[in-house]
């Protein structure tokens, strides 16, 4: 069912510089509804001027986050949005649908779509989300996707805005390319090389170049009239954002096997089975995490590893502020650390509080059931992240008030709190965080959940 769209303030004033501005940039975090109100700009821009418009975003992103928060809002119901992904039958398809208002499409796939459309291009708006992935522009050099979208930048696109919540995370560098798509070298410079020289100097060590004192600044300034920074405030609960990542087709295949038969076959060595209802729903959420145990003594197989790239993303965009991740699984923790070798386990040791509280840990990986009551992690951070959920509520209401928006405001911080679920689409993630947020009988949703998809 369709909500009703509330917006806040600020998701007001994104979608008045967009409509405003024919090119800028938004800066937002992840969680602040930039997707929610960026969708209803397009919209209203479509009811004056019913053309196309284009997404640019991380593969994940571009298949789900877009066409998912369309499907939230009873405002948007009119607004079809069509991913253009896949492999080039199926993109080719996509693109015929004339239905569609947004078109959405991963990075990798710019040099192909513009070579296919050329110039038939038909998207005057083109909205780059997560538009650091254009910093490797240069007018002669560069990346070949963000070269392949700056042949046709100004030739064919009218309206270009970007959106990211980390606008520059190695350093005011990484702003140039950004900022060229939006006015072509005027603010910054022509060139990287005329930027270059400008603003940076040869560093003390010989290696590299960095930026004078005042350079900073005087970027800030120019930039100042076509980007706008968001800030959530404070408010007394924490910001829920779910990030729903699709299973590939041999997880989905395997996963389905196992809620249909209580069987699934990983390999022709290996198979697993669960002989009760309650092993069935841990073997589910096993898959849903991405790696599924196949013996009694605690070995485990990898299926798919969807979740973890998700939880990149959340963590560059949270452009260093330090993460809490919430997992399930002890094979959960043995991926997650192999992903991110700077993470910290959280444990016993009074110097892991410490260390978290002080700001020096980067990522600390904590499970729910020992990280419970009485700690205060609220100095560390306020981004809590949960890769893998399990049933009970008081474990979950437990790691979330130990960075609570009250703890946070009692410790002097006047910041939001974000809570993003990862979560397997259709899959028993989502029945469990129903559980957690109605509080309802297990089985009851389970039952529900299956009558649904039958």
């Amino acid at each position: 069912m369709r909500k009703v769209f509330t917006p806040h303030d600020y998701q007001l004033d994104i979608r008045a510089h967009q409509l405003t501005l024919r090119r800028g940039a938004t800066w937002a975090g992840m969680g602040t509804g930039k997707t929610a109100a960026t969708l209803t700009a397009l919209r209203d821009l479509q009811l004056v001027d019913p053309k196309p418009a284009l997404v640019l975003a991380p593969l994940r992103v571009a298949q789900s986050t877009w066409p998912d928060e369309c499907q939230k809002w009873e405002h948007l119901s009119d607004m079809e949005v069509q991913p253009v992904t896949g492999d080039v039958n199926q993109r080719r398809r996509a693109l015929r649908n004339s239905n569609a208002g947004v078109f959405t499409t991963n990075y990798e796939n710019l040099p192909w779509l513009c070579e296919t459309l050329g110039d038939r291009w038909p998207f005057e708006t083109v909205i780059a989300d997560e538009q650091t992935r254009l910093k490797s522009f240069r007018t002669r050099q560069g990346g070949a996707r963000a070269k392949a979208l700056g042949r046709i930048a100004f030739k064919h696109v009218e309206r270009f805005h970007g959106l990211t919540g980390t606008p520059a995370p190695n350093g005011v560098k990484d702003l140039w390319g950004p900022a060229w798509f939006i006015d072509g070298g005027q603010r910054l410079g022509r060139s990287f090389s005329a930027f270059e020289t400008r603003w940076f100097r040869p560093d003390y060590s010989g290696f590299g170049m960095v930026p004078f004192e005042h350079s900073q600044g005087e970027i800030e300034d120019l930039l100042r009239d076509v980007c706008l920074t968001v800030t959530a405030p404070w408010v007394p609960e924490p910001r829920k954002n779910i990030i729903r990542v699709e299973l590939p087709a041999r997880a989905r295949a395997l996963y389905r096997d196992m809620e249909n038969t209580f069987y699934a076959q990983l390999s022709a060595e290996t198979e697993i089975e669960a002989f009760s209802a309650a092993a069935k729903s841990q073997k589910l959420l096993q898959f849903a995490a991405g790696a599924v145990y196949i013996d009694d003594k605690g070995a485990w197989k990898e299926v798919h590893d969807v979740k973890i790239s998700a939880l990149e993303s959340v963590v560059e965009e949270a452009a260093g502020a330090p993460v809490l991740v919430a997992y399930h699984f002890k094979s959960d923790l043995a991926r997650l650390r192999k992903a991110f070798p700077k993470a910290r386990v959280f444990d016993a040791s009074p110097n892991t509080l410490r260390e978290w509280n002080a700001g020096s840990i980067p990522i600390l990986l904590a499970q729910p059931a020992s990280a419970g009551h009485g700690l205060n992690l609220q100095d560390g951070g306020h981004i809590l992240v949960f890769f893998s959920l399990d049933w009970s509520l008081e474990n979950h209401e437990q790691i979330i008030e130990r960075i609570g928006p009250m703890r946070q405001k009692q410790a002097g911080h006047d910041r939001a709190v974000f809570v993003h679920y990862i979560m397997a689409a259709d899959t028993i993630d989502e029945v469990v965080y129903e559980r957690l947020a109605s509080k309802r009988a297990v089985q009851d949703l389970l039952l529900e959940a299956m009558k649904r998809r039958v």
